[in-house]
């Protein structure tokens, strides 16, 4: 498992130690609180020292996969994580890793101009061209527990006497509850074929009916207004300054609007989100969930609603 005490990746932990499997994280945060204690072995992500890396997957019977970064930054790149994440597989076939579970996202394509889609697409072929049997799921947006995408819309509603969408806000995202991928993840590290799945949850929004209704379940109703991407993207990053995180990016905002966030398929997850914001209405978007702040402190456990 990359990245345990994350996420996606707690809750998938949750799981497999509920299950009485034993579980090794691979982590780039081995002091990071929480709340698998000595029931979880931790070894680093060692992506430049590829034998090492070999040496702790050895005896592994499946590769849960969630390394991945959301944004580019001085610390860290979305080549870096594709280079590293090649790394990593060709380690788990040398090791004799007997399936990898990978985590990407909808629509990925090598054809993209946008580097987060490009390089999930390339992951995706990599994977492949490895030989290792696997499962690749496609979530779109994770909502529950640690989120971040859906808390912090609740908490701009709070705080801002109107919401600005980009263009239309038309465009269609389907959400999946974080625990949804993790059964989905785990369901999938049995035996079988390869394989795709579109991870997506069972309501489909646009996102200006998303904040509409994020904005009654919280009691924070705003008018929403229309904007030009490139006007979003400038208060955005006005916005990230006074929180000292990236609260979204240019290529977040154009795989938004181009639909890259939907697909057909039928859903994958049960748990919808309007139920899950009602359940949390008090404490959704009370505080601020930071990006950059989790990556800064290796240590402290994500908050968690």
């Amino acid at each position: 498992m990359t990245g345990a005490f994350g996420y996606s990746g707690r809750y998938l932990t949750a799981r497999l130690l509920a299950a009485g499997h034993r579980v090794r994280t691979l982590t780039n945060s081995t002091r990071r609180a929480n709340p698998f204690g000595d029931r979880v072995e931790i070894d680093p992500l060692a992506f430049d020292h590829p034998e090492d890396l070999a040496e702790s997957l050895r005896g592994a019977s499946v590769l849960y996969n969630t390394y991945w970064v959301r944004f580019n930054h001085r610390s860290f790149t979305h080549a870096a994580a594709v280079a590293n994440t090649k790394v990593l597989f060709d380690a788990a076939r040398r090791a004799g890793v007997a399936r990898v579970v990978h985590v990407s996202i909808t629509k990925p394509s090598e054809d993209s101009p946008l580097e987060y889609f490009r390089g999930k697409a390339q992951l995706e072929r990599a994977l492949v061209d490895s030989g290792l049997p696997h499962a690749i799921l496609r979530p779109a947006v994770l909502f529950g527990g640690e989120d971040i995408l859906v808390n912090n819309l609740a908490w701009a509603l709070r705080r801002l006497p109107v919401f600005g969408v980009f263009g239309s806000g038309d465009y269609r995202l389907q959400p999946i509850h974080v625990e949804d991928l993790a059964a989905l993840a785990v369901q999938h590290g049995r035996p079988g074929p390869n394989g795709i799945v579109d991870a997506i949850g069972p309501e489909t929004f646009t996102y200006r009916d998303l904040v509409e209704r994020l904005g009654v379940i919280i009691g924070c109703r705003r008018p929403i207004v229309s904007v030009p991407p490139a006007l979003g993207h400038a208060a955005a990053s006005i916005l990230g300054l006074l929180v000292r995180d990236v609260v979204l990016t240019r290529d977040e905002i154009e795989g938004l609007m181009a639909g890259l966030l939907a697909t057909d398929s039928p859903p994958a997850g049960a748990t919808r989100l309007t139920d899950w914001a009602r359940a949390h209405a008090n404490r959704l978007g009370r505080r601020y969930a930071s990006e950059l702040a989790r990556r800064r402190n290796r240590e402290q456990a994500y908050d968690r609603l």
